[in-house]
């Protein structure tokens, strides 16, 4: 299968994931204030992130720093395709510095 195509069937179950056919696991505020680092390592053996919950809200996400660097590369390899259809569908302008610190000077004016 192609990257693309991986990417997208990836982002498609994170879509689904974010729409309550899979929970991610929670630690509490207070978890976290007791047990410290070790009540994320114990979620983290088990799961790739982890919803923090403060006073019963969602509030942050936490995650292995291989689970958050592949995150990255993929968003990257997402804006690289973006950028490659964009290029192919005829969506830039060539320019010079000079023509685009022009056009800048004149957008930021507005």
């Amino acid at each position: 299968m192609p990257f693309a195509m991986q990417l997208i069937a990836w982002f498609n179950a994170r879509l689904i994931a974010l729409n309550g056919a899979f929970r991610m696991a929670h630690i509490s505020a207070n978890d976290l204030k007791t047990k410290g680092v070790s009540a994320i390592e114990a979620v983290l053996a088990e799961h790739s992130e982890a919803m923090v919950s403060v006073r019963g809200k969602d509030r942050f996400v936490v995650m292995d720093v291989a689970q958050y660097h592949y995150l990255r590369e993929c968003e990257l390899a997402a804006a690289l395709a973006e950028t490659r259809a964009d290029m192919a569908a005829g969506r830039f302008t060539k320019e010079s510095v000079d023509e685009h610190l022009a056009w800048l000077d004149q957008a930021c004016s507005n």
